[in-house]
């Protein structure tokens, strides 16, 4: 199972179909917390025009149906959704560098007479 097409169409979407691809979505020190919301008016009409929603949203359904190696920080970006700041969006924008240079993974399923369910975990 692929999404090249649809991730390729997220990407066009939010203006980074030409963007360089990032080897990780989320980087080791990249916090996430309440203390980076908005906290007054000229911060939050800064956020107002950027499709932050959007592409949390677009990122969700790409993490739900074949990328869980996204899921990490596209729940984190979520918890942010109804207050996000520019440090959000940006985090938001590496995942789509991060897909840009990773659309080419799919999900594949193998016909087998032995069913072993294999999980890994750090």
């Amino acid at each position: 199972m692929s999404q090249k097409d649809y991730i390729n169409e997220v990407l066009e979407i939010f203006w980074m179909k030409d963007c360089s691809p990032d080897m990780a979505p989320i980087v080791k020190g990249n916090r996430f917390n309440s203390n980076q919301c908005p906290k007054n008016e000229l911060e939050r009409e800064q956020m107002r025009n950027i499709p932050y929603a959007y592409v949390v949203g677009s990122l969700m359904y790409v993490q739900v149906c074949t990328r869980p190696d996204i899921a990490f920080v596209v729940g984190m970006l979520r918890r942010y959704q109804s207050n996000p700041e520019i440090k959000h969006w940006t985090i938001a924008k590496r995942v789509l560098r991060y897909l840009q240079g990773t659309k080419d993974y799919k999900l594949i399923y193998k016909k087998s007479d032995n069913l072993e369910v294999v999980g890994y975990s750090d």
